[in-house]
């Protein structure tokens, strides 16, 4: 019966562990998932008239970083202008990146599209980043926006 406790309890902490964003400060030069070259990135507001062109393509751009999942650090929100903002999820939920990025400057690789996101998946991100009630009620309508598949991030400022 001990052995049972003692398993349970070492699997918990081991979850709880788990759901954390990684530690760490996002110092210019740290990179997460695959390590890429930070030369030729363009910026990201060149992306949406891209788009107009193309359904999705592979691209290397710089952002920064408005937002960041606080519970493990699997999604961001970059800054596309004043009035539009890109979403970027990690391949595979291959890497996190800690919260500490968040008003960073990256260089993100990965597939680039526009997509529409139904609202319960609107509600779920709002949910993580600890919004409140009220605010995820709000959420009635499913929203067209930029969506990165990062499979390399590198901080640069």
């Amino acid at each position: 019966m001990k052995h049972l406790l003692l398993t349970a309890l070492v699997a918990c902490s081991l979850i709880k562990a788990a759901a954390q964003p990684p530690a760490g400060n996002a110092n210019p030069g740290d990179w997460y998932g695959e390590k890429i070259q930070t030369a030729n990135a363009i910026d990201i507001a060149e992306i949406p008239a891209k788009l107009n062109n193309k359904e999705s393509f592979n691209t290397k751009v710089k952002a920064k970083v408005l937002d960041v999942c606080p519970k493990k650090g699997c999604w961001l929100k970059l800054a596309v202008n004043d009035s539009t903002t890109a979403f970027v999820k990690m391949k595979d939920y291959g890497f996190f990146l800690p919260t500490a990025v968040k008003g960073k400057t990256i260089v993100l690789d990965g597939e680039v599209k526009m997509i529409t996101t139904p609202v319960s998946e609107l509600q779920h991100y709002a949910k993580d980043a600890k919004k409140s009630a009220a605010e995820i009620n709000a959420i009635t309508q499913p929203k067209k926006e930029i969506r990165f598949t990062a499979t390399g991030i590198t901080v640069v400022e």
